[in-house]
């Protein structure tokens, strides 16, 4: 982890905020109380993203500026022009680890939240940080793993009398097997340290990809839009499913890193969980709101699964049925 930590209270000016972290070549400040207890976060996210009117509950302003310039222009513009605070960006409450967690553990955190750096606590009280580059960096010190034999055609070559180089130095014999006096438990302890490494170096390539594969997907759900005839077909697939005896469809299925928070919201049943849609998903919820709320139709959001224990897809559903509890 990185300590000292630089951090700011909870009244530091966003703007002192951003000239430290351009200066540091950093893209996240801890928030701590004056005990020094962690109380949320500001990131380079957290300093791009401006909070629509809250009677609007949209947390992307530009879709707002499209769907009703009139509306939220003047209320972004007073927010550009205010003198906000950590208090009013950061984000709350934040994930952290105790100074004893794993990099296992923390590398799955990493790739289940999406997020890209944790405060480290202990008691807590903030006493360091990690973040991405700092588990790569710890990935990058590990011994590398011993070359592999030339494979099949390497073996065949080997065999063959006619086309085995003269000159080429013979192999070295394999070393004599240690006697069973000679082997110690240090021995075994390195072995299994040697084990352990290389599944943490496999699980961690692993993870990356996956990673790669839901951010790409969150990437691209973000940069989608909501056309006329898609929301068009929702309607048609939805009545389908009712004519078929069901109470609801599912409309839309997505990474929880899609979510401002990650899904917490939703997954703790907040009643404000629509703002942190973003994306698709708040497209559709938003066209929901303006064609189907007033019909009677309601629309839930519920976790789908929890890979690793931690928030994995969630299902966007057009319910018809009355609301379920």
């Amino acid at each position: 982890m990185t300590k000292p930590v630089i951090t700011a209270t909870p009244d530091t000016d966003i703007r002192k905020i951003a000239a430290i972290m351009m200066e540091k070549r950093i893209g996240g400040l801890p928030v701590v109380d004056s005990s020094g207890v962690v109380v949320g976060i500001v990131t380079e996210g957290d300093l791009l993203r401006l909070n629509a009117p809250e009677q609007q509950k949209i947390h992307d302003w530009r879709l707002a500026l499209l769907l009703d310039p009139r509306t939220h222009a003047k209320p972004l513009l007073e927010k550009l022009e205010a003198n906000l605070t950590a208090r009013d960006v950061m984000s709350a409450p934040v994930m952290t680890v105790p100074d004893g967690a794993e990099v296992l553990e923390i590398c799955k955190m990493f790739v289940d939240t999406g997020i890209k750096r944790v405060p480290v606590t202990r008691e807590g009280r903030l006493v360091g940080i990690v973040s991405r580059s700092d588990i790569i960096a710890r990935i990058a010190q590990m011994k590398p793993e011993a070359p592999q034999d030339e494979g099949i055609f390497g073996w065949t070559l080997h065999l063959d009398s006619f086309d085995r180089d003269k000159s080429r130095t013979p192999p070295a014999p394999p070393p004599p097997e240690p006697r069973a006096e000679a082997i110690t438990a240090a021995d075994f302890r390195l072995i299994a340290q040697d084990a352990a490494t290389k599944k943490l170096r496999q699980r961690a390539i692993k993870d990356h990809v996956r990673s790669e594969d839901r951010m790409a997907r969150v990437k691209q759900l973000i940069d989608t839009h909501l056309s006329e005839d898609e929301w068009l077909n929702v309607l048609q697939r939805s009545r389908d499913a009712a004519e078929r005896g069901e109470r609801e469809y599912l409309v839309l299925q997505f990474p929880a890193e899609l979510c401002s928070d990650g899904g917490r919201a939703i997954n703790v049943g907040e009643p404000g969980w629509p703002a942190t849609l973003r994306g698709e998903a708040a497209e559709t919820f938003l066209r929901y709101e303006r064609t189907l709320k007033d019909r009677g139709f309601h629309m839930i959001a519920r976790v789908l699964s929890f890979p690793n224990g931690y928030l994995g897809d969630i299902g966007l559903y057009l319910h018809w049925g009355g609301i379920m509890e």
